[in-house]
């Protein structure tokens, strides 16, 4: 038999795309790429944390430069993942196979680092000969699989280590993974087609006619309320950048983020509405155009991060410190003993947010320009 089952790019089911576009058969084919070393990460939620969780995948492949790496993930995340060529395969969580899949494979690494138990409850039942992250064990608690990740799981658990910590997401998922960190950069590699998009919207709106252009995300996770600036302070930014005539303004938002930003809108017609309806993957090659994003601890934050942008981020209930800054993000927060506090709602007058001042973001926005 010349077919090569171990070959990677085999799908099982029909040709792979070099027998399909170029004709050529396994017996003579120099793409053939046997999996030797199997990887499974998973990390189901929320979307902004499983974008950043692929700066991991850098070292991943420097340890195990000849690595499969698979990813299972929730449907809606499926699109972070277009055009990374260091992923191999993508499962969705709600895939009808999935359990069948998991009874029948085999990895030689399981990376979970996520202490939920219903992703925890995945890892526990995943045959692999080393696993590092979380499981669920008999009892049906979440337990450290690997004693490199107990830290991170008695920060959740305790809310005075959340608040000393001074480690990053990125350095603290390493460590999980056991794998060396040198700031491997979150990914998103924008398609051709994407790039186009983008250009059309530049083309339509007269964005060349600026010499800058700042993005203002107004939104943040319904969860978390106060990882939201207020909205007066949206509009004394607004009328402070836009007495500069060489500024052009680009509001983003998602569908909960429709009335706020149809107000600011009305307020300032000059603004320019990027829409609210627009594809996970649009949204990344509309917030392409922005020279300095303005925006709280979100999706927004770690996609600009990764589209390599200078970022302005306010903070109020989630930590700071957790955030790699790769030396483009400015940390907003105001003085308060109470930061870090991880509560969705603050009855706290004025709260967090109250405090950040337009001056605060307004300053730091010229010295970017």
């Amino acid at each position: 038999m010349i077919l090569k089952t171990d070959c990677k790019f085999f799908p099982g089911d029909r040709p792979c795309s070099f027998n399909k576009n170029l004709g050529i058969k396994c017996d003579d084919c120099k793409y053939y790429s046997p999996v030797i070393y199997k990887i499974l990460i998973i990390k189901l939620e929320a979307a902004g944390d499983v974008l950043r969780t692929t700066s991991l995948l850098f070292a991943l492949k420097d340890k195990y430069p000849n690595s499969h790496i698979c990813w299972i993930t929730k449907r809606n995340s499926i699109p972070l993942f277009n055009n990374n060529i260091l992923i191999d395969e993508v499962i969705a969580f709600e895939a009808p196979e999935l359990n069948a899949r998991l009874q029948t494979e085999e990895f030689d690494l399981l990376i979970h680092p996520d202490a939920s138990p219903v992703s925890s409850a995945i890892a526990s039942i995943v045959k692999a000969k080393e696993k590092r992250g979380y499981i669920l064990n008999t009892k049906g608690k979440v337990v450290p699989a690997n004693s490199a990740a107990e830290e991170w799981l008695e920060m959740g658990a305790f809310d005075d280590l959340k608040k000393k910590n001074k480690k990053t997401y990125q350095q603290i998922l390493h460590e999980i993974a056991e794998v060396d960190y040198n700031k491997g950069e979150i990914i998103i590699n924008l398609s051709p087609a994407e790039l186009l998009f983008l250009e059309d919207f530049r083309k339509r709106n007269a964005l060349g006619k600026f010499k800058h252009i700042i993005g203002l995300n107004t939104g943040a996770s319904k969860r978390w309320q106060l990882k939201q600036w207020r909205f007066e302070g949206y509009k004394e930014l607004i009328l402070k950048l836009t007495e500069r005539k060489d500024v052009g303004i680009l509001l983003y938002g998602g569908p909960e983020e429709v009335e706020k930003n149809k107000q600011l809108k009305k307020l300032f017609p000059a603004l320019i509405d990027t829409g609210t309806e627009n594809s996970l993957r649009q949204f990344f090659a509309l917030l392409n155009l922005s020279d300095v994003v303005i925006t709280g601890d979100t999706l927004a934050l770690h996609a600009a991060t990764a589209l390599k942008k200078n970022i302005i981020c306010v903070f109020g209930p989630t930590s700071s410190n957790e955030i790699e800054d790769y030396g483009r993000v400015i940390k907003i927060s105001p003085k308060m003993d109470c930061l870090v506090c991880y509560k969705p709602t603050c009855d706290f007058k004025p709260n967090c947010m109250d405090l950040i001042s337009s001056d605060d973001i307004y300053n730091e926005v010229i010295k970017l320009i």
